[in-house]
């Protein structure tokens, strides 16, 4: 008893705060929940960012989902990436159930349920707001980044997108790009070099190769207009709740690039566009990454080193990044590091690397005086998990095993019908799904060369090197004085000829005269 006494006093300490904070669970002892040992998250420090990780099954979705509810609560907007499709019921109110009732019997305090304001967003054709970028906004930088360019290869982008600018020649989405590529390295390849440097054919080739691969894996539906606008993702609700938009990636798990190129745009973006905050009272947004070990298994380097640095420096925006994967080993240590908040569901020991993972896990926790962490990873249940945070003032609070409380809304997905009516009733979908093809570089420089092929089709067909000059030498002996005095002799010697032929030659006018 004296033990969960002091167990008691360490949560309550640990987990008491000054500012807006939300119940995630009550804290376990001995595989038994402590009455008043309730484990809360502060606000204040959820743009720290966090870690949800465990194995298949354990609860890291549900999780996730409590999540965003309490966020949407204190009305701070959250952007969800739904990588596996299973986040939409979100949108619906949940029903409650003898195992829910059970656990709040333990836990404490009333589950009631509720449906949270939702915004269905898409980077393909499936249902929801489609969410673009115009090839401009993306910049060279990016651009260069997510084709995996060389040094040599991204200045010819940077000096393509400098062209652009300088020649009106607006960049909007791929077919823009690629037409600009073809004309700087053809018809326009004198033009370019002459201002702005030579041209490599070969890199200008590799470019249009690792665009068009690009383009295949649907990049093409992303890079466009109308622009997604960042302050579509910061709304509130009529009733003050954050909204929570739900980008549904299911469909493109296996097209990288895409997905890469996505999330280098949003997270330049958010960064670009946000001011800076400072340390506030709760967050701006709060973005969610679901299986994100399928990201970082898949990224290129680039955008593992955005990441990163995006990670570092947003947080004096006031934007929090939670990572839900299997494994924290899945994260690569430089962002691991940077995570605040971690809630590590149980993971399996299966093999001796899952043991050593699990030692390795254990180590990233704050040390215990209640807890062997490493075999409390394996043994904790489904709807449990390993908790520690920030307190306000920057430090870790205790490592509680906790049990955790049920979402509010739908712990499965909405029905075809629902999503439709979500889809139907949104002001955004409205507004970014109305297909836009403005006249860009593409519209330009083709017209631009058909106006050139025109006028060549119509003019006299040139005359080689070799005629020029033979008919420059002969309109020069034609023009000299002797040659039009010969040729004044020659006439008159061949006109008397003609004449005295015919009988009518001076001679035979003479004759004439005689009789």
């Amino acid at each position: 008893m004296a033990n969960q006494a002091a167990f008691l006093d360490a949560i309550q300490k640990g987990y008491t705060f000054k500012g807006e904070h939300f119940k995630l669970g009550c804290a376990i002892l001995n595989g038994e929940v402590v009455s008043g040992a309730d484990v809360y998250l502060p606000l204040k420090t959820l743009n720290r960012h966090g870690l949800i990780a465990g194995a298949t099954g354990t609860g890291k979705t549900k999780t996730l989902q409590i999540i965003a509810e309490g966020l949407s609560d204190a009305s701070v907007p959250v952007l969800l990436m739904d990588i596996k499709g299973d986040l939409s019921g979100i949108a619906a109110a949940g029903a409650s159930n003898p195992k829910i009732e059970e656990r709040y019997q333990k836990i404490g305090g009333q589950w009631s349920p509720a449906a949270y304001p939702t915004e269905l967003l898409s980077l393909s054709q499936e249902k929801g707001a489609r969410l673009r970028a115009t090839v401009s906004e993306f910049g060279p930088v990016l651009l260069s980044k997510i084709l995996e360019l060389n040094d040599t290869q991204a200045g010819l982008v940077a000096m393509i997108f400098k062209y652009c600018d300088d020649n009106k020649l607006p960049l909007l989405d791929l077919k823009d790009f690629k037409k600009v590529l073809q004309f700087v390295t053809a018809e326009g390849k004198a033009e370019l070099e002459k201002d702005y440097g030579k041209i490599s054919t070969t890199s200008a080739g590799t470019i249009l190769r690792k665009t068009i691969e690009l383009e295949q894996q649907g990049a093409g539906l992303f890079f466009g207009e109308k622009s997604f606008e960042v302050d579509d993702l910061l709304r509130i609700s009529d009733d003050g709740r954050g909204m929570i938009s739900i980008v549904r990636v299911a469909d493109i798990q296996d097209r990288p690039k895409l997905f890469s190129t996505f999330m280098l745009s949003l997270l330049a973006e958010l960064y670009a566009t946000l001011p800076e905050e400072g340390d506030m009272d709760k967050p701006k947004l709060v973005l969610f990454i679901d299986e994100a070990h399928l990201i970082f298994q898949e990224a290129s380097d680039a955008l593992l080193q955005q990441i990163e640095t995006i990670v570092k420096l947003i947080r004096s925006k006031g934007v929090g990044i939670f990572f839900c994967t299997q494994n924290p080993m899945d994260v690569p240590p430089s962002v691991l590091g940077q995570l605040g908040l971690k809630v590590q569901h149980a993971l399996r020991a299966f093999t001796a690397n899952d043991r050593k993972a699990i030692k390795q896990t254990a180590e990233n926790y704050p040390l215990s005086d209640f807890y062997k962490t490493d075999e409390l990873l394996t043994q904790i249940g489904i709807g449990e998990a390993l908790i520690t945070c920030l307190n306000e003032k920057g430090t870790p609070t205790p490592l509680a095993a906790t049990m955790l409380v049920s979402p509010r809304s739908r712990m499965d997905v909405l029905t075809g019908t629902e999503m439709d009516g979500l889809v139907n009733s949104s002001r955004l979908v409205k507004k970014y799904n109305q297909e836009i093809d403005s006249q860009s570089a593409y519209e330009i420089l083709t017209a631009k060369l058909e106006e050139a092929a025109e006028k060549t089709a119509a003019a006299p067909p040139a005359k080689t090197g070799r005629q020029k000059e033979e008919k420059s030498v002969l309109e020069t002996v034609l023009d000299s004085p002797v040659t039009r005095q010969i040729g004044r002799t020659a006439a008159s010697v061949i006109t008397r000829s003609l004449l005295g032929a015919l009988g009518l030659g001076g001679r035979s006018r003479k004759k004439t005269s005689w009789f």
